[in-house]
Protein backbone atom coordinates (compact mmCIF):
# COMPACT_ATOMS: atom_id res chain seq x y z
CA UNK A 1 0.00 0.00 0.00
CA UNK A 2 2.87 2.39 0.77
CA UNK A 3 4.33 1.82 -2.69
CA UNK A 4 0.90 2.27 -4.28
CA UNK A 5 0.34 5.62 -2.55
CA UNK A 6 3.89 6.66 -3.41
CA UNK A 7 3.38 5.89 -7.10
CA UNK A 8 0.04 7.69 -7.14
CA UNK A 9 1.60 10.73 -5.49
CA UNK A 10 4.51 10.75 -7.95
CA UNK A 11 2.17 10.34 -10.93
CA UNK A 12 -0.11 13.19 -9.83
CA UNK A 13 2.86 15.45 -9.07
CA UNK A 14 4.41 14.71 -12.46
CA UNK A 15 1.16 15.49 -14.26
CA UNK A 16 0.76 18.78 -12.38
CA UNK A 17 4.36 19.69 -13.21
CA UNK A 18 3.90 18.89 -16.90
CA UNK A 19 0.63 20.82 -17.36
CA UNK A 20 2.31 24.17 -18.20
CA UNK A 21 4.75 22.41 -20.53
CA UNK A 22 1.95 20.56 -22.34
CA UNK A 23 -0.08 23.77 -22.72
CA UNK A 24 2.97 25.62 -24.05
CA UNK A 25 3.48 23.03 -26.81
CA UNK A 26 -0.22 22.98 -27.60
CA UNK A 27 -0.51 26.78 -27.75
CA UNK A 28 2.43 26.99 -30.15
CA UNK A 29 0.35 25.14 -32.77
CA UNK A 30 -2.79 27.27 -32.31
CA UNK A 31 -3.96 30.00 -34.71
CA UNK A 32 -3.74 33.61 -33.54
CA UNK A 33 -6.00 34.41 -30.60
CA UNK A 34 -6.85 30.83 -29.65
CA UNK A 35 -4.41 30.64 -26.73
CA UNK A 36 -6.11 33.50 -24.88
CA UNK A 37 -9.48 31.82 -24.41
CA UNK A 38 -10.80 30.79 -21.00
CA UNK A 39 -10.78 28.06 -19.86
CA UNK A 40 -7.45 27.13 -21.48
CA UNK A 41 -7.56 24.71 -24.39
CA UNK A 42 -5.01 21.88 -24.24
CA UNK A 43 -5.87 20.28 -27.59
CA UNK A 44 -6.19 22.82 -30.40
CA UNK A 45 -9.05 22.34 -32.81
CA UNK A 46 -6.71 23.25 -35.65
CA UNK A 47 -2.98 22.59 -35.79
CA UNK A 48 -1.00 25.24 -37.69
CA UNK A 49 2.71 25.93 -38.16
CA UNK A 50 2.31 29.64 -38.80
CA UNK A 51 3.97 30.66 -35.52
CA UNK A 52 7.12 28.63 -36.21
CA UNK A 53 7.30 29.88 -39.80
CA UNK A 54 7.02 33.48 -38.61
CA UNK A 55 9.80 32.97 -36.07
CA UNK A 56 12.21 31.26 -38.45
CA UNK A 57 11.60 33.44 -41.51
CA UNK A 58 9.97 36.82 -40.92
CA UNK A 59 11.44 37.43 -37.43
CA UNK A 60 14.92 35.92 -38.14
CA UNK A 61 14.97 33.75 -35.03
CA UNK A 62 16.82 31.11 -37.04
CA UNK A 63 19.96 33.29 -36.93
CA UNK A 64 19.70 33.63 -33.14
CA UNK A 65 19.16 29.87 -32.86
CA UNK A 66 22.37 29.21 -34.80
CA UNK A 67 24.20 31.78 -32.66
CA UNK A 68 23.15 29.95 -29.51
CA UNK A 69 24.15 26.56 -30.96
CA UNK A 70 27.58 27.86 -31.99
CA UNK A 71 28.36 29.68 -28.74
CA UNK A 72 27.05 26.91 -26.48
CA UNK A 73 29.07 24.28 -28.34
CA UNK A 74 32.30 26.31 -28.33
CA UNK A 75 31.98 27.35 -24.69
CA UNK A 76 31.30 23.74 -23.68
CA UNK A 77 34.30 22.42 -25.61
CA UNK A 78 36.82 24.94 -24.32
CA UNK A 79 35.40 24.83 -20.80
CA UNK A 80 35.85 21.05 -20.64
CA UNK A 81 39.39 21.39 -21.96
CA UNK A 82 40.59 24.02 -19.48
CA UNK A 83 38.57 22.79 -16.50
CA UNK A 84 39.81 19.23 -16.93
CA UNK A 85 43.45 20.33 -17.09
CA UNK A 86 43.08 22.60 -14.05
CA UNK A 87 41.17 19.99 -12.06
CA UNK A 88 43.76 17.33 -12.87
CA UNK A 89 46.59 19.67 -11.84
CA UNK A 90 44.95 20.49 -8.50
CA UNK A 91 44.33 16.81 -7.83
CA UNK A 92 47.65 15.22 -8.79
CA UNK A 93 50.37 17.88 -8.99
CA UNK A 94 52.31 19.25 -6.05
CA UNK A 95 53.28 22.91 -6.13
CA UNK A 96 53.72 25.71 -3.63
CA UNK A 97 50.49 27.37 -2.50
CA UNK A 98 48.21 24.80 -4.12
CA UNK A 99 45.84 24.45 -1.17
CA UNK A 100 45.63 28.21 -0.58
CA UNK A 101 44.95 28.88 -4.25
CA UNK A 102 42.26 26.23 -4.43
CA UNK A 103 40.60 27.50 -1.25
CA UNK A 104 40.64 31.01 -2.70
CA UNK A 105 38.84 29.69 -5.78
CA UNK A 106 36.24 27.99 -3.61
CA UNK A 107 35.61 31.23 -1.73
CA UNK A 108 34.90 32.95 -5.03
CA UNK A 109 32.06 30.49 -5.65
CA UNK A 110 29.91 32.37 -3.12
CA UNK A 111 30.28 35.66 -5.05
CA UNK A 112 27.21 36.18 -7.31
CA UNK A 113 28.10 36.39 -10.98
CA UNK A 114 26.10 39.63 -11.29
CA UNK A 115 28.61 41.35 -8.99
CA UNK A 116 31.49 40.70 -11.38
CA UNK A 117 29.68 41.65 -14.58
CA UNK A 118 30.50 45.37 -14.43
CA UNK A 119 34.29 44.98 -13.96
CA UNK A 120 34.24 42.17 -16.52
CA UNK A 121 32.43 44.41 -18.99
CA UNK A 122 34.95 47.24 -18.44
CA UNK A 123 37.91 44.88 -18.91
CA UNK A 124 36.52 43.43 -22.15
CA UNK A 125 35.60 46.89 -23.40
CA UNK A 126 39.15 48.10 -22.84
CA UNK A 127 40.49 45.34 -25.11
CA UNK A 128 37.75 45.78 -27.72
CA UNK A 129 35.89 42.50 -27.23
CA UNK A 130 32.44 43.93 -26.50
CA UNK A 131 29.86 43.11 -29.20
CA UNK A 132 31.89 40.13 -30.37
CA UNK A 133 31.40 36.42 -29.86
CA UNK A 134 34.69 36.39 -27.94
CA UNK A 135 32.97 38.33 -25.14
CA UNK A 136 30.76 35.28 -24.56
CA UNK A 137 33.48 32.73 -25.23
CA UNK A 138 36.15 34.21 -22.95
CA UNK A 139 33.90 34.32 -19.89
CA UNK A 140 33.09 30.63 -20.23
CA UNK A 141 36.59 29.24 -20.74
CA UNK A 142 36.78 28.02 -17.14
CA UNK A 143 34.67 28.07 -14.01
CA UNK A 144 35.34 27.20 -10.40
CA UNK A 145 32.61 24.60 -10.12
CA UNK A 146 33.98 22.74 -13.13
CA UNK A 147 37.50 22.73 -11.71
CA UNK A 148 36.16 21.48 -8.38
CA UNK A 149 34.12 18.69 -9.99
CA UNK A 150 37.04 17.44 -12.10
CA UNK A 151 39.43 17.65 -9.14
CA UNK A 152 37.17 15.55 -6.95
CA UNK A 153 36.96 12.89 -9.63
CA UNK A 154 40.69 12.86 -10.39
CA UNK A 155 41.56 12.39 -6.73
CA UNK A 156 39.95 8.95 -6.92
CA UNK A 157 42.26 7.90 -9.77
CA UNK A 158 45.16 5.81 -8.38
CA UNK A 159 48.55 7.48 -8.53
CA UNK A 160 50.02 4.15 -9.65
CA UNK A 161 48.38 4.57 -13.08
CA UNK A 162 50.04 7.93 -13.58
CA UNK A 163 53.40 6.66 -12.34
CA UNK A 164 53.21 3.63 -14.64
CA UNK A 165 52.49 5.85 -17.64
CA UNK A 166 55.35 8.16 -16.67
CA UNK A 167 57.74 5.19 -16.38
CA UNK A 168 56.70 4.12 -19.89
CA UNK A 169 57.92 7.47 -21.17
CA UNK A 170 54.62 9.30 -21.46
CA UNK A 171 54.75 13.09 -21.25
CA UNK A 172 52.48 15.03 -18.91
CA UNK A 173 50.09 15.91 -21.72
CA UNK A 174 50.03 12.30 -22.95
CA UNK A 175 49.11 11.15 -19.44
CA UNK A 176 46.34 13.74 -19.35
CA UNK A 177 45.04 12.75 -22.78
CA UNK A 178 45.41 8.96 -22.68
CA UNK A 179 44.93 8.17 -18.98
CA UNK A 180 42.96 10.92 -17.27
CA UNK A 181 40.44 11.86 -19.96
CA UNK A 182 39.22 8.28 -20.69
CA UNK A 183 38.71 7.69 -16.97
CA UNK A 184 36.89 11.01 -16.55
CA UNK A 185 34.31 10.56 -19.32
CA UNK A 186 31.24 10.40 -16.99
CA UNK A 187 32.18 13.53 -15.06
CA UNK A 188 33.15 15.32 -18.28
CA UNK A 189 29.74 14.55 -19.76
CA UNK A 190 28.12 15.83 -16.56
CA UNK A 191 30.08 19.06 -16.70
CA UNK A 192 29.43 19.35 -20.42
CA UNK A 193 25.66 19.14 -19.89
CA UNK A 194 25.76 21.73 -17.10
CA UNK A 195 27.92 24.08 -19.17
CA UNK A 196 25.86 23.69 -22.33
CA UNK A 197 22.56 24.29 -20.53
CA UNK A 198 23.98 27.25 -18.63
CA UNK A 199 25.33 28.89 -21.79
CA UNK A 200 22.21 28.14 -23.80
CA UNK A 201 19.89 29.64 -21.17
CA UNK A 202 22.12 32.58 -20.26
CA UNK A 203 20.31 35.86 -20.81
CA UNK A 204 21.88 38.65 -18.78
CA UNK A 205 25.50 38.52 -19.95
CA UNK A 206 24.74 38.21 -23.71
CA UNK A 207 22.28 41.08 -23.29
CA UNK A 208 25.08 43.23 -21.82
CA UNK A 209 27.94 42.11 -24.06
CA UNK A 210 26.15 42.02 -27.43
CA UNK A 211 24.65 45.14 -28.97
CA UNK A 212 24.13 44.02 -32.56
CA UNK A 213 20.77 42.24 -32.92
CA UNK A 214 22.20 39.95 -35.62
CA UNK A 215 24.52 38.50 -32.96
CA UNK A 216 21.84 37.96 -30.31
CA UNK A 217 21.48 34.56 -28.72
CA UNK A 218 18.06 32.94 -28.63
CA UNK A 219 16.98 34.07 -25.12
CA UNK A 220 17.90 37.69 -25.90
CA UNK A 221 16.17 37.60 -29.28
CA UNK A 222 12.98 36.14 -27.81
CA UNK A 223 13.01 38.76 -25.07
CA UNK A 224 13.16 41.48 -27.70
CA UNK A 225 10.28 39.87 -29.59
CA UNK A 226 8.23 39.69 -26.41
CA UNK A 227 8.32 43.47 -26.12
CA UNK A 228 7.07 43.82 -29.71
CA UNK A 229 4.49 40.99 -29.68
CA UNK A 230 2.98 41.07 -26.20
CA UNK A 231 -0.45 40.25 -27.67
CA UNK A 232 0.77 37.14 -29.51
CA UNK A 233 1.02 34.40 -26.86
CA UNK A 234 1.02 31.71 -29.55
CA UNK A 235 4.16 33.22 -31.07
CA UNK A 236 5.85 33.43 -27.69
CA UNK A 237 4.98 29.80 -26.91
CA UNK A 238 6.49 28.70 -30.21
CA UNK A 239 9.67 30.60 -29.32
CA UNK A 240 9.75 28.91 -25.93
CA UNK A 241 9.42 25.48 -27.53
CA UNK A 242 12.30 26.23 -29.90
CA UNK A 243 14.37 27.29 -26.88
CA UNK A 244 13.83 24.23 -24.70
CA UNK A 245 13.66 21.37 -27.21
CA UNK A 246 17.46 21.21 -27.90
CA UNK A 247 18.41 21.20 -24.21
CA UNK A 248 15.82 18.52 -23.43
CA UNK A 249 17.23 16.34 -26.22
CA UNK A 250 20.79 16.83 -24.95
CA UNK A 251 19.80 15.97 -21.39
CA UNK A 252 17.71 12.89 -22.31
CA UNK A 253 20.49 11.48 -24.50
CA UNK A 254 23.20 11.97 -21.86
CA UNK A 255 21.26 11.67 -18.61
CA UNK A 256 22.74 8.31 -17.58
CA UNK A 257 26.25 9.78 -17.84
CA UNK A 258 25.04 12.87 -16.00
CA UNK A 259 23.78 10.88 -12.99
CA UNK A 260 26.89 8.71 -12.94
CA UNK A 261 29.14 11.77 -13.10
CA UNK A 262 27.31 13.48 -10.23
CA UNK A 263 27.80 10.40 -8.07
CA UNK A 264 31.50 10.26 -8.96
CA UNK A 265 31.90 13.95 -8.23
CA UNK A 266 30.79 13.33 -4.65
CA UNK A 267 33.93 11.31 -3.80
CA UNK A 268 35.47 12.62 -0.60
CA UNK A 269 39.06 13.66 -0.33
Amino acid sequence: MKKLFLYIFLAVTSIITLIPFIWMISASFMPDGKASVYPPVFIPTEFVLDQYLNLLTRLSVARSFLNSILLSTLVTFFSLFFNSMAGYAFAKYRFSGKSKLFNLLLVNMIVPSQVTMLPLFLILKSVGLINTYFAILVTGLANIFGIFLIRQHCMAIPDSLIEAARMDGATDFQIYRKVILPLAVPVLVTLGIITFLGTWNDFLWPLIALTDDSMYTLPVALSSLMLEHTKDPELMMAGSVITIIPVIIVFLVLQRYYIKGIMMGSVKE
